[in-house]
């Protein structure tokens, strides 16, 4: 059987750590913690489960400390976690399994990342990373910010699920590194600009985020799943900016790169929405019921194609006078997400405005 060395990088994270470490420490074979500058308890939790804990003085790189976490493993291979993922008890189950079955012909094994759950527990957003890597091979990690393992070779694409339990709340940190990287002179790669502009995005700096998303598109060199989610929050950016024109435009602009994706769909559905062409929304939200999920390594969003796009529709056909259409496409809404409050107050409108469906 397989040895697998936990690498992790953590600052201040006391009411997180002991939860991720709980979830994995018997799954693996060594714990390796490197601190960044913890000024809380977080020193005193990992030492409950290793005593390999090592201090980097932080240098607004984060890929320099994952690659100095990694050149203390000593295993056969390196899982990577950070302190607020965990795995969960069924796939604790697949991970024993996982290293049971692992052969030193893989280099690389990616897992799904489930970033967004609705109110049952359901994955609603996840993406797939390259999660436990051969150590001989020599891996390295590349970017101060939004850092990436450049890993390749044989890979295995698991169906252990790392599950991300964000509590701490965003802060400008990444933003910040970038305008340092910027203003001492640096020349962005393609994967830069895209990152800088999903910053800029989350801080409501709009005006600044479209110019780096554009010119990160019109270097033609970005990742396919980059460029189609650089358009959507392109075109999310516009509409906050009042310009309707370029809203609509970047939003097409996704179908250079693929046929229409579901979370495409539904943003062109949601765009006529709101310019009340019910129909033409119809057809769009229709086509997000009709196309499956790509396979890919990037973020999928499964509720643009499940339960997002019948809401949609029953709203569309609610509007149009269409009842009975409307009706059905709630109820097929709560296979999806049967707790969802929205269609639960649907289903009761439904059955006591229109006389359809029973009520509960």
């Amino acid at each position: 059987m397989v040895t697998i060395s936990l690498c992790m990088i953590v600052r201040d994270e006391e009411y997180a750590l002991e939860r991720c470490l709980l979830s994995i420490h018997d799954l693996v074979d060594e714990i390796n913690i490197i601190d960044t500058g913890s000024v809380d308890r977080t020193k005193e939790i990992a030492r409950k489960f290793t005593e390999n804990i090592y201090d980097f003085e932080w240098i607004d790189d984060f890929a320099a400390a994952r690659n100095f976490a990694f050149q203390h493993a000593t295993k056969d291979y390196i899982l990577w976690l950070d302190a607020d993922d965990t795995i969960e008890e069924e796939d604790r189950m697949r991970f024993k399994l996982l290293k049971q079955i692992l052969s030193a012909a893989i280099d690389r094994v990616t897992m799904p990342y489930n970033l967004g759950f609705d109110n049952a527990g359901n994955v609603t957003s996840s993406l797939r990373r390259n999660r436990l890597v051969r150590r001989a091979c020599g891996f390295q990690w590349i970017g101060p910010v939004h850092e990436y393992l450049n890993a390749w070779g044989p890979a295995l694409d698991s169906d252990v699920c790392v599950t991300h339990k964000k509590e701490k709340t965003y802060t400008d940190r990444n933003l910040k590194i970038y305008q340092k990287r910027q203003e001492a002179g640096e020349v962005f790669s393609i994967r830069d600009l895209y990152y800088y502009a999903n910053e800029l995005r989350d801080h409501r700096l709009d005006a600044q985020a479209v110019v780096y998303y554009d010119k990160m598109l019109n270097s033609g060199q970005g990742w396919i799943e980059d460029n189609i989610q650089a358009c959507l929050k392109m075109s999310e950016c516009y509409g906050r900016l009042a310009n309707k024109e370029m809203q609509f435009s970047s939003l097409t602009r996704a179908l250079l790169y693929e046929r229409p994706r579901p979370d495409v769909s539904c943003a062109i559905g949601a765009y006529f929405f709101e310019e009340k062409h019910y129909e033409t929304a119809i057809f769009w939200y229709r086509q997000a019921t009709e196309v499956p999920q790509p396979a890919t390594m990037g973020m999928v969003n499964n509720a643009t194609s499940t339960w997002y796009p019948h809401l949609q529709l029953c709203l569309c056909y609610d509007r149009t006078g269409q009842f009975e259409a409307a009706h059905a496409h709630n109820e097929i809404a709560l296979t999806f997400n049967p707790a969802h409050p929205s269609l639960l107050y649907n289903r009761k409108y439904f059955a006591e405005v229109h006389k359809l469906g029973q009520t509960s």
